[in-house]
């Protein structure tokens, strides 16, 4: 018996077979659920009920407004989460060119304005200043203080002197922050590199987990951040697995964490009881997978239901390349081992893009990792990961299985917590 499955890949998708009859196949999605069927009413009546206590009253004497919008890499409907909020500051008496939006990249290259039509709507662009964050331009950079764990706290000028902040995005799984959402669009994404390469190195810690909120040290140091920057609202959407909203919530950031966080598990957990010996696991389409740097997340996903030796397929289109100068150098020079990069990595320390390769290391060091991509193959290699396309890999992978082998299908992994029961 064959089995069919489709996968996103990038705008497109993915489909392959797998005789059935001879594995234990399982698919790990979050739970279908249907979207909202009015989006901007959910996301009015978020704003009509602000969560912590806030009420919008209490920013009417505000001269100027900051919001942090994602930048390409994140799946955020901004087209339908700005219009009400964009319209509920105005009723604050803000004239449209005091309400400024900076696409929040973190260490992510700019955006360059022709760019912005891929985020924003025609008619948010037309009607009020845009900018683009880069974490390296001091001269656009305050400082607003160190956390209790001494992250120095480097932000965005433009935002810091804002008279009212916003932050709108998701709340989803995240590998090491437990989940985004909240202030880290602004802490992390409108951050200076310094700040956002402390924080991050917390990921070494051993409660810095997918799907741990409380008492992960990298997530608590990013409420720090937000509460130095002083964050005052915060709208983010819940999405389902075909990225369309489901619930809408809006006020104080960690209020709105609190209530979001357990919307987000019960759409993201999956129990599995016993680790596979294959995963063919897929970010989740575009733009999850516009790159290997945002790609990599699936990959950590997977391994954490891969038993080691095994085997994960990632069909990640990366159009984009691995979007990261710095973490492709490092790659490239002379670093042609799994040892040698954990070696390297730990003489010189945490850095941003460096931290990309061992996290890579990290899962595949222990398991065979294919990659399915738009990638060039040298390239894919270079980088210490084995090229092929997804029939061939699924070949390769299938040879080395026993009979009743246990393969696991992971279509979008950035948006599921695989939580592991053995």
């Amino acid at each position: 018996m064959i089995g069919s499955y489709s996968i996103p890949y990038g705008k497109t998708r993915l489909i392959f077979t797998l005789p059935a009859g001879a594995l234990d196949v399982q698919v790990i999605a979050p739970a279908a659920v249907p979207a909202a069927p009015d989006p901007p009413g959910v996301v009015r009546a978020a704003l009509d009920d602000l969560l912590g206590g806030l009420r919008w009253d209490d920013f009417a004497g505000a001269r100027s407004a900051a919001v942090a919008v994602n930048d390409k890499t994140r799946p955020v409907p901004h087209e339908h989460l700005l219009p009400p909020l964009l319209e509920r500051l105005e009723n604050l008496g803000l004239a449209p060119d005091r309400i400024t939006l900076i696409v929040a990249t973190g260490t992510h290259p700019p955006m360059p304005p022709a760019e912005f039509p891929q985020i924003l709507p025609a008619n948010v662009l037309a009607r009020y200043p845009v900018f683009c964050h880069d974490c390296d331009d001091a001269a656009n950079l305050i400082y607003g203080g160190q956390t209790p764990r001494g992250t120095p706290v480097w932000i965005n000028r433009r935002y810091a002197e804002a008279g009212l902040r916003l932050v709108v995005g998701n709340i989803e799984p995240h590998q090491f922050m437990g989940f985004s959402g909240g202030v880290k669009s602004a802490a992390i994404g409108l951050a200076g590199r310094e700040t956002i390469n402390r924080n991050h190195a917390l990921m070494m810690h051993e409660n810095a987990q997918l799907g741990r909120y409380d008492g992960n040290p990298a997530r608590e140091d990013v409420e720090d951040i937000g509460r130095l920057v002083g964050v005052h609202v915060a709208l983010n959407a819940v999405l389902n697995r075909d990225k369309q909203i489901v619930r809408a919530l809006a006020g104080d950031p960690l209020a709105m964490m609190r209530a979001g966080i357990p919307l987000v598990n019960e759409l993201a957990t999956v129990p599995v009881d016993a680790p596979f010996d294959l995963v063919i696991a897929a970010p989740g389409g575009h733009p999850k997978d516009i790159n290997l740097y945002q790609s990599q997340k699936a990959l950590a996903h997977a391994a954490l239901i891969t038993r080691p030796g095994g085997t994960i397929i990632l069909a990640a289109a990366c159009p984009e390349g691995t979007d990261s100068q710095k973490y492709e150098r490092w790659m490239l020079d002379g670093v042609e081992s799994y040892q040698a990069v954990f070696e390297r990595f730990a003489r010189e320390g945490f850095q941003i893009g460096s931290h990309k390769a061992y996290q890579i290391a990290r899962d595949a060091a222990t398991r065979r990792v294919l990659l399915v991509s738009d990638m060039p193959p040298d390239l894919v290699r270079k980088l210490l990961l084995i090229p092929a396309a997804l029939d061939e890999a699924i070949n390769m992978a299938l040879a080395d299985l026993p009979p009743g082998a246990r393969v696991g299908v992971l279509p979008a992994a950035n948006a599921t917590v695989p939580l592991p029961a053995f």
